[in-house]
């Protein structure tokens, strides 16, 4: 797990407004197949998965970089970060939010959507900036 410096002061923002940011940044990578699952009623360690697919290794860690930069930009940093290296499966851990990236044969192998069919299916739509959307 690779651990980041933080800074003396984060700044606290929702979790909504986390995953807009982290939608909009896989999304400008090129992530497909994403969702937001709402774990809460199932977890205690999260409230909410965030899962995408990249069509390879270099896209999936492009896609991984792309949702630490904008969190940062907001002064928002992970707990942690795993899979960053190898690019198959990048889990990054913000508290309440945890996204997977995955490249899409992993994926498809470890069936996280299965493991979490109780968790209610969040509408993506809603997260997404309209401007970037149909630019």
């Amino acid at each position: 797990m690779r651990s980041n410096i933080k800074p003396k002061r984060q700044r606290r923002i929702s979790a909504k407004k986390k995953i807009q940011i982290c939608i909009q940044a896989a999304l400008d990578k090129k992530a497909y197949d994403l969702m937001v699952l709402d774990i809460s009623n199932l977890s205690s360690f999260a409230d909410y998965f965030i899962i995408c697919s990249g069509r390879s290794d270099r896209q999936v860690q492009g896609i991984a970089r792309s949702v630490e930069e904008c969190l940062k930009d907001e002064d928002v940093y992970p707990l942690g970060i795993e899979g960053l290296i190898e690019g198959r499966w990048v889990l990054i851990d913000y508290g309440d939010i945890i996204t997977h990236i995955f490249y899409e044969p992993i994926r498809e192998y470890y069936g996280l959507e299965e493991i979490w069919s109780e968790a209610s299916q969040m509408d993506i739509e809603k997260f997404i900036d309209m401007k970037k959307k149909f630019s």
